[in-house]
């Protein structure tokens, strides 16, 4: 019989408390906006030891480009810093100062390609917290919940989307921002303990080496198709005028530098695509021609739609493009059933694979690269590990993954057609 005494409720677990951080532990450093500035953080950097903790700021859903708009750096013995990288032409003197020092982000490809735009570089190593929280199957791997967690500091995140073009920054921003790499370094240093007793380090190494060198600006296929609400348009005609829109709409916004949907909102280049209406009266009778924001740029609206409208059969896009890769999973049980079978055993064997090593079983290997060796295999293993790692895959990927691949695609079957 159970010992009563021995039941422990909900309630008699004790709370952990966090220590709420509203501010540097130095106080929130000045950012530099000038040249004099920019040097004596630089002189502070060369002056501190080992890794150097990094961030950016965009202006997401603000502007159109993705381009930091404040960067915040940390280094032991040299503190805090802020940079606000548009009032320089470049950082060069940063970068030299950063050569061959180790760099700490969280989610580093979200901030590699703003920092290079300015010319921040890693030259070193890269360790991403936010990756590493992954392959130690650490259940949140937000920057606050790790903190949390981790190091038991509960920081505020109210700002997290704020216009960061905004001039001058809000002393309540920057402490924000500042916070972001104030406790950096010391979550590097519990994570990279736990990666090594988890026997994991290879894999953080090969993980952070690949975000290092394959994070850059992703480039679209008509990226006009990933247009919100493009479910309901049908025809081909109706596809020209969401492209003609689109493109109008990308070109203000890139030379304006504002966010496109600030501009004209995707469900209304859906709904002048398929209203059916056109003539330049019948479009402006359209109720949100009157916003003010769509009524600034209406006469181009209205001629892009009259340009789609106007084009030659033989000139309107396909409503979909070619298909390229392997189908959709849903359809492979019809299509092809002996690569629905190598698909289904190899889901199963990972997820199980997965929790074995504590880790997110997407981890493991891309679901597109397993998808693509399974609908037309390789001949042989050698082939195979080969695929693997033309798509991307890791070293040790590929050797955890690559055995329950090759019992898929040669033994499956066999044993299938035994029974």
């Amino acid at each position: 019989m159970q010992d009563l005494d021995a039941i422990v409720t909900a309630e008699d677990i004790p709370e952990v408390t966090s220590i709420k951080v509203s501010e540097p532990r130095d106080g929130l450093p000045k950012i530099a906006t000038t040249a004099q500035e920019l040097l004596e953080i630089v002189t502070a950097i060369s002056n501190g030891t080992g890794p150097v903790a990094l961030d950016a700021e965009r202006a997401s859903g603000f502007k159109f480009s993705q381009r930091a708009y404040l960067i915040q750096l940390r280094r032991e013995g040299s503190g805090t810093h802020l940079i606000d990288p548009t009032s320089f032409e470049n950082l060069d003197v940063l970068q030299s100062a950063l050569q061959n020092v180790d760099w700490i982000l969280h989610a580093a490809s979200q901030d590699l390609v703003c920092l290079a735009e300015v010319g921040l570089v890693p030259t070193a190593g890269l360790f991403d917290t936010e990756l590493a929280g992954r392959l130690l199957g650490l259940p949140r791997v937000g920057l606050g919940p790790l903190i949390e967690t981790q190091l038991g500091f509960a920081l505020a995140k109210e700002h997290s989307a704020a216009d960061w073009s905004t001039r001058p920054l809000p002393e309540s921003w920057l402490n924000y921002a500042a916070l972001d790499v104030e406790f950096l370094i010391e979550l590097w240093d519990v994570l990279d303990q736990q990666l090594n007793e988890a026997g994991k380090s290879n894999w953080a190494f090969q993980e952070f080496d690949h975000v290092q060198r394959n994070t850059f600006p992703i480039e679209r296929v008509d990226p006009w198709r990933r247009t919100s609400g493009m479910h309901v348009i049908r025809s081909p005609r109706e596809i020209a005028i969401v492209r003609e829109v689109w493109q109008a709409r990308d070109e203000i916004a890139r030379k304006q530098d504002i966010a496109a949907g600030r501009i004209l909102s995707d469900s209304h280049i859906v709904t002048l695509a398929n209203s059916g209406l056109a003539t330049k009266s019948q479009l402006r009778t359209l109720s949100f021609m009157h916003l003010r924001n769509v009524k600034r740029h209406a006469d181009i609206w209205i001629e892009a739609t009259l340009r789609a409208h106007a084009l030659p059969e033989d000139e309107l896009p396909p409503v979909k493009l070619p298909a390229t890769g392997t189908p959709a999973p849903r359809n492979w049980e019809a299509r092809n059933p002996a690569a629905w079978r190598r698909l289904e055993y190899v889901r199963a064997k990972l997820v199980t694979t997965a929790e074995e090593l504590n880790l997110p079983v997407e981890n493991l290997m891309t679901p597109e690269t397993i998808r693509r060796v399974l609908w037309s295999p390789p001949e042989t293993v050698e082939l195979l590990q080969a695929e693997l790692t033309s798509f991307g895959a890791r070293p040790w990927q590929i050797e955890i993954v690559s055995p329950v691949l090759e019992t898929a695609i040669w033994n499956l079957n066999e044993s299938k057609a035994a029974e």
